[in-house]
């Protein structure tokens, strides 16, 4: 009973010091961030050091549109992945080999993610760009989905399949009207915490958007992003990049916060209605 308690106790600790640490760290960042929140933040270019004023505008545009792009090409695939795994190859050899790597990419490093597509794609094409960017969070996402899609499909119970496949169903019929529906919600949620997990990169962009103090002209050029910026301007010794850096972090903060919160949301209602 003493050694019980000695352990509930260290837990109970643990808990307390880890919530403080998370809630100190989030005052801090929405009281030096909420700052440097005004209308110019969302409507205009970073300015040159020292002259005040200025927001980013286009790093809020270049991480949407490279976000946008990584879910486009991930979510599809990851789906189709997942639904690989949990329908039609439950214990083949490619299904462990598909597992295993995407248990080790969901775990690696990210900048090494940063590293491969800048090897593969920005050294290739000889330039810096938003689409390698987004790629980059693509590959990021893709073991997220997957393994997320595969594990809510297994969720359903084999009777739902055999019961649409008796009254004549076709397979396909039965994934998406049924199968994909019931896990609909599960889905859902690994996909936005998919996306909240890549808008929070910067070393994949590091190596592969870079970054750009300039309004973009397309995807094939050095983009401007808000990870990358926050990076650049905290390292820097001027006082007002500073303070857009931290209104960068407590608007991805914010975002990130907004996104978890729609998920529950969601999923909540999604069990209500079942």
């Amino acid at each position: 009973m003493l050694l019980n308690g000695i352990i509930l106790t260290l837990s109970a600790m643990a808990a307390v010091f880890g919530l403080f640490m998370l809630g100190w760290i989030l005052f801090d960042v929405a009281i030096k961030g909420a700052s440097a929140i005004n209308w110019q933040f969302f409507t205009e270019i970073p300015t040159p050091p020292g002259m005040g004023g200025g927001g980013l505008a286009n790093a809020i545009v270049g991480t949407l549109l490279m976000t946008i792009v990584a879910t486009i090409i991930a979510v599809p695939f990851g789906i189709l992945a997942g639904t690989y795994l949990s329908e039609f190859d439950r214990g083949g050899k490619l299904a462990k080999i598909s597992r295993f790597l995407c248990d080790i990419l969901v775990s690696a490093p990210s900048i090494v993610v940063g590293v491969f597509v800048y090897i593969i794609l920005v050294r290739t094409l000889g330039n810096f760009s938003g689409w390698a960017g987004g790629i980059a969070l693509a590959i990021i996402m893709l073991p997220v989905v997957t393994r997320t899609t595969e594990e809510m499909l297994k969720l359903i119970p084999h009777e739902m399949r055999e019961a649409s496949l008796a009254l004549g169903a076709p397979y396909w019929k039965m994934m998406t009207g049924v199968i994909y529906r019931a896990a609909s919600a599960g889905m859902f949620t690994g996909v936005m915490l998919a996306v909240a997990r890549v808008a929070g990169e910067t070393a994949p962009l590091l190596f592969t958007a870079l970054n750009s103090p300039y309004w973009m002209h397309g995807m094939n050029e050095p983009m401007a992003n808000l990870t990358v910026l926050i990076f650049n301007y905290a390292m820097s010794p001027y006082d007002d990049w500073h303070a857009l850096a931290w209104g960068a972090a407590f608007m991805i903060t914010i975002s990130v916060l907004a996104v978890n919160i729609l998920t529950r949301f969601i999923l909540g209602r999604k069990r209500k209605a079942y």
